[in-house]
């Protein structure tokens, strides 16, 4: 596999923190190439020459985290809920802006039911129905429970500038999802 030129990847950087940040001051709708050009310092044609539109740059941003939590899955699902927990709320905190603007713009209400979705599927492997309590209970009840609930707790605490820092979260977060499951 040949190495992306750092060049390239700084630009690619510059492009999608404009964006994000365009998302967090207005709506989608309203952001133009030129708004994303001229706050990434960059021409049309290099927006061009890397996304087909704003809508691909969108896109493509959206899926780069999807994947990357999707790689932290893979490990950090090997831990007890607390320890992964905080390996999720701390790369929340470092995206803050993505994922405050995700969650909070009427622009990208599809990223909040993809984000869910993601979950779910996590928290697949992990619900285990031969607990007496879980017994009679369907597994697609208790894992839409389990993902909306962590979602909506990740809304309150981004939408709120992170009150609690991530390992307090990691704490609470996983106790209740020890509990649900």
């Amino acid at each position: 596999m040949s190495k992306v030129d750092r060049r390239i990847l700084k630009t690619q950087d510059a492009i999608k923190k404009a964006m994000i940040e365009l998302m967090s001051e207005k709506n989608f709708d309203d952001i133009t190439i030129q708004n994303i050009c001229d706050r990434a310092n960059v021409n049309r044609g290099t927006i061009y020459f890397h996304y087909q539109d704003k809508f691909d740059l969108l896109d493509k941003i959206i899926e780069s985290h999807i994947n990357e939590l999707g790689e932290m899955c893979e490990w950090a699902c090997e831990m007890d809920w607390k320890d992964a927990t905080l390996v999720f709320f701390e790369y929340f905190g470092r995206n803050y802006l993505f994922f405050s603007t995700m969650l909070a713009s009427k622009g990208a209400p599809f990223f909040r039911s993809r984000f869910l979705q993601f979950l779910i599927q996590a928290f697949k492997d992990e619900v285990d129905l031969t607990k007496e309590e879980s017994s009679n209970l369907s597994e697609q009840v208790i894992l839409q429970f389990m993902g909306t609930a962590y979602v909506g707790v990740l809304e309150w605490w981004l939408t709120n500038g992170m009150p609690y820092p991530p390992h307090v979260m990691a704490e609470q977060v996983g106790t209740l999802l020890d509990r649900s499951v």
